[in-house]
C-alpha cells in the first residue's frame, strides 16, 4: 500500500506570515548576535551601551530556537501527506533536504574561506578561524565538522548539521511506523506518528537537553523542534469538526511538557522554544495568514526577508569580517563609525544574502549544482593555503 495518505485536508495551505515574521526576526537577531559576539566593533560600542551588546551577547542565541521551531512546524507540514516511509523513500527525502542545504553553504564558505585568508596579514583578530585543511573542508562538505570536533570556518554554521540530523530523525520515525505494520490504517499512522514525536521531544526536554556535551547533535536540539512538529500535528486536529474537544488536552499536554522541562531545569531556551510552540497553536488562522493586517508592504518585506533568511544567515560571518576589517583600519576607537559599522554590517548581510539566494538557493538543488559549488569551496580553500601556506 503507497505511504502516501489520500486526504489531503490535514495539509496546510497557503503561505504563513506568523512562520515568516519569526524567521524575520530570528534572521536579524541572529546576525546581530554574531556581530555583538565577535566584535571587534561590537567591543567598542559596548563601552557606551554595555547592556545592550551584553543582552545581544548572551541572550540573542535565542534566536536558534525560533528557526528549531518553526523548522519542525514545516516538517510536519511537508511530511504530512506520508503515512510511512520505506527506506528508499526516506533516502530521496533526506538527501533532497541535505542538497537544499548544502548547495547555499558550500557558496557562502567559498567566500568566507577566501575573505578569511584575504583579511588575515592586516586584520589580527580571534574572529577569524585557522586557515583550512583538507580534511576539515570534507567535513564541512558532509556537515560533520562539529561532530568530528573540528573548528567551523564560519559562525553558525553548525546549525546546518544539526538541522539535518533533526529532518533525518523526523524522516527516521515515520520509517519506525511503516516497520511496526502501522502504515495500513491512515489514522492509526498518524497515532503512530504522534506517539513517536512526543516520546522524542520529552526524551530531549528531560534528558538529552541537560547534558551540554550532547550539543553538537541532533538530540539535544529535538526538544525545540519536536515542540514544533506537534504545534503542527496540534494545530490540525483542533481544526478538524471534531477540534474543540481536544483543545483542552493539547494545553494541558503543552503545559506538562514545559512545565516538567522548566521543573528539571530552568532554561530560557526551552521557555522560548515552548512559547513559539504556543504561539503557533493559538494564534488565529487570520492572523497567521496575514489576512488581517493592512501593512502590505510591510508584510511584503517581512515575507521577503522570511524568504532570505537563510543565505543571510550563511553569508552574514564573511560580511561582517570585512566591515569589522575597515572599521576598525580606519576608525578603530570612534564611536559613531562602530555603531554606524555594526548598522551597516546588518544592512549589507541582508543584500548579500538575497544576492546568494537570487544565484544559487532558489535554483533546484541537483547532484549537478552540488559538483559545482563543492569544487568551487575546493578551488576557494587551495586558493587560500595558496595565499596563506601553513
Amino acid at each position: 500500500m503507497s505511504p502516501v495518505l489520500q486526504s489531503t485536508q490535514q495539509r496546510p495551505s497557503g503561505r504563513s506570515f506568523l512562520i515568516d515574521a519569526i524567521k524575520a526576526a530570528g534572521c536579524l537577531l541572529i546576525v546581530l548576535h554574531h556581530m555583538a559576539f565577535y566584535g571587534p566593533m561590537s567591543d567598542v560600542v559596548a563601552i557606551a551601551w554595555p547592556a545592550a551588546v551584553s543582552w545581544l551577547y548572551d541572550h540573542g542565541r535565542l534566536a536558534v530556537q525560533f528557526f528549531l521551531v518553526c523548522a519542525g512546524f514545516l516538517t510536519a507540514g511537508s511530511l504530512a501527506r506520508y503515512a510511512a516511509l520505506s527506506p528508499s523513500e526516506a533516502l530521496k527525502l533526506a538527501w533532497q533536504r541535505y542538497l537544499r542545504l548544502a548547495i547555499p553553504l558550500l557558496a557562502a564558505l567559498s567566500f568566507t574561506v577566501l575573505v578569511t585568508e584575504w583579511l588575515r596579514p592586516d586584520f589580527d583578530h580571534a574572529s577569524l578561524s585557522a586557515p583550512p585543511e583538507w580534511g576539515q573542508a570534507l567535513a564541512h562538505m558532509v556537515l560533520l565538522q562539529h561532530v568530528l570536533d573540528l573548528e567551523a570556518l564560519s559562525a553558525g554554521i553548525w546549525y546546518v548539521a544539526i538541522d539535518f540530523q533533526l529532518y533525518a530523525m523526523a524522516l527516521l520515525s515515520l520509517m519506525v511506523v511503516r516497520l511496526c505494520g502501522h502504515a495500513q490504517s491512515p489514522h492509526s499512522a498518524q497515532a503512530w506518528r504522534w506517539g513517536l514525536w512526543l516520546g522524542l521531544t520529552c526524551a530531549s526536554l528531560w534528558w538529552w537537553n541537560l547534558h551540554p556535551d550532547l550539543d553538537d547533535h541532533g538530540l539535544y536540539f529535538f526538544g525545540a523542534y519536536g515542540l514544533g512538529l506537534l504545534a503542527w500535528e496540534a494545530r490540525r486536529r483542533t481544526s478538524l469538526p471534531h477540534g474543540p474537544s481536544q483543545r483542552w488536552g493539547v494545553w494541558a499536554l503543552l503545559l506538562v511538557l514545559g512545565g516538567v522541562a522548566w521543573w528539571l531545569e530552568p532554561r530560557w531556551r526551552v521557555a522560548v522554544a515552548w512559547g513559539i510552540a504556543c504561539l503557533l497553536i493559538a494564534v488565529p488562522a487570520r492572523w497567521s495568514s496575514g489576512e488581517a493586517l493592512r501593512f502590505s508592504a510591510a508584510q511584503e518585506m517581512v515575507q521577503w526577508l522570511s524568504k532570505v533568511s537563510y543565505s543571510v544567515f550563511l553569508i552574514h560571518f564573511g560580511v561582517s569580517l570585512l566591515v569589522n576589517a575597515a572599521v576598525t583600519a580606519l576608525w578603530p576607537e570612534a564611536l559613531w563609525a562602530n555603531v554606524l559599522g555594526m548598522l551597516i554590517a546588518l544592512l549589507l548581510s541582508v543584500l548579500c544574502g538575497a544576492l546568494l539566494y537570487r544565484l544559487v538557493e532558489r535554483h533546484a538543488p541537483t547532484w549537478w549544482r552540488w559538483w559545482l559549488w563543492a569544487g568551487v569551496f575546493k578551488a576557494s580553500v587551495a586558493l587560500a593555503l595558496l595565499i596563506n601556506p601553513a
